[in-house]
């Protein structure tokens, strides 16, 4: 039981930053500092579900196939969201 719902959590983790699309769509979400905390906001959330994924198939043992692709698309997230709040830290300092 225990291993469907971290797998069910771990999927529906996949769909979620996809959800920026949508909200960037709205004329104020391009605005300057609605637009930074946005983009930070799903690059931290994408950088933990990279965590959560990871720890979920390592230390919980949740290792079926489903859990390998998560793991494989959330890792690529999570680098993802690592180098945008890279990038943003970056241009503070600039």
């Amino acid at each position: 039981m225990k291993n469907k719902i971290l797998t069910a959590v771990c999927m529906i983790m996949i769909l979620l930053p996809w959800t920026i699309l949508p909200l960037r769509s709205f004329q104020w979400a391009l605005k300057s500092p609605t637009a930074e905390i946005m983009i930070g906001c799903y690059a931290v959330f994408m950088i933990f579900c990279g965590i959560f994924t990871g720890s979920a198939y390592v230390k919980a043992g949740v290792q079926n196939y489903f859990m390998k692709i998560c793991l494989i698309i959330n890792s690529l997230y999570a680098v993802g969201g690592a180098v945008l709040l890279g990038m943003m830290i970056n241009s503070q300092f600039m």
